[in-house]
């Protein structure tokens, strides 16, 4: 080894030599979780069809299994639009873009939407591109009483779970919104994507029925929206997650700080495919979502973060607004309570 290749390794920090033995793709395994998600999610959809003629609360419920599968097809096109699933980058791209189809999510546009949640999670000064919007107590007191109504409406969970999610897949991706002229491949995407969707519902529609196909997208659609907006908000919206203003901020702790070890039964963790391991994939996006586990089991320092149960995550439900003097997330409540405090002491 070279005086140089010895320095670099040396200022390299321990973290990056963790995580570059879980990178790289398998693609056996990567083909396996693409037929063992996919297959089912065809089937189950053969079944849904079929459950119309005898009740449609089996074809919910057919609707809300498959909405699991869903979900983990998300995350096989998450994987490819990180790079990670199989080690040409021509791959991953022609996948990721044929699952952007059937999970309404043009891939080119989402994955640069995504790529900035990933450089600025937990950076104030970079807030509002792929995440949950998320406003300081001080911004908070400096909107107008219309702009509390607003931020307070968003942050209702009936908005930010099930209308704000459905909006999100079903139509917003529709469209090629916040995007610079010179954005051609995301605007290109979108559209490719509406192409996709319009003659799958064309050739579906016309060979089961436009009703049928509708009564059967449609909950498919809302039930996996909920599902999936959930996973993500709840690894990052604690109470003591990261935020800091960007001179502070600091991306290591930003993944191990301010994503959560989302501990889920194991079912749970196969549909959600490893996600609840963020902390992990948000210290190295390039981790394909089967080597997570291993990653976070292996290696000490991916087990002193925050870890939230599926019982426990529901209390980050309530989180809205972030105090930068204690550093946490707060409640409306508490910072009814908070304002009291301060009016009492004030007296």
């Amino acid at each position: 080894m070279s005086n140089t290749a010895a320095a670099t390794k040396k200022n390299t920090p321990e973290w990056v030599e963790i995580v570059r033995r879980y990178q790289t793709p398998d693609w056996r395994r990567s083909v396996w979780q693409i037929v063992n998600s996919g297959v089912p999610f065809f089937l189950i959809w053969v079944l849904m069809y079929y459950s119309l003629q005898v009740s449609y609360g089996l074809t919910l419920a057919l609707a809300l299994l498959n909405g699991m599968f869903l979900m983990r097809l998300f995350i096989i096109q998450h994987d490819c639009g990180h790079n990670a699933f199989f080690k040409s980058t021509k791959v991953n791209n022609i996948v990721g873009s044929l699952l952007g189809i059937i999970t309404l999510t043009p891939y080119y546009h989402w994955r640069k939407a995504h790529a900035k949640h990933h450089a600025g999670s937990g950076d104030l000064d970079f807030r509002g591109i792929g995440d949950i919007d998320t406003l300081t107590v001080q911004e908070y007191e400096a909107l107008s009483l219309k702009g509390k109504f607003w931020y307070r409406f968003y942050r209702h969970p009936l908005i930010m779970f099930v209308v704000g999610p459905t909006l999100v897949f079903a139509i917003m991706h529709r469209l090629p919104v916040k995007l610079a002229k010179g954005e051609q491949r995301e605007r290109v995407s979108v559209h490719n994507t509406n192409l996709g969707l319009l003659a799958v519902f064309l050739l579906l529609g016309t060979w089961l029925g436009f009703k049928e196909v509708l009564m059967m997208w449609i909950p498919l659609t809302v039930f996996s929206s909920v599902i999936g907006v959930y996973l993500f908000y709840v690894q990052h919206q604690f109470e003591d997650t990261y935020w800091r203003w960007h001179e502070e901020w600091d991306y290591k702790d930003a993944a191990l700080q301010g994503s959560s070890f989302f501990k889920l039964p194991k079912v749970l963790q196969w549909f959600s495919g490893n996600i609840g391991f963020h902390h992990v994939h948000h210290l190295s996006p390039k981790i394909p979502n089967y080597n997570l586990e291993k990653a976070h089991y292996e290696n000490e320092i991916f087990q002193q973060v925050e870890t939230i149960t599926l019982k426990s995550s529901f209390r980050t439900v309530f989180l809205d607004l972030w105090d930068e003097k204690t550093r946490k997330l707060i409640s409306f409540r508490e910072y009814r309570k908070m304002l009291k405090q301060q009016s009492a002491q004030a007296a």
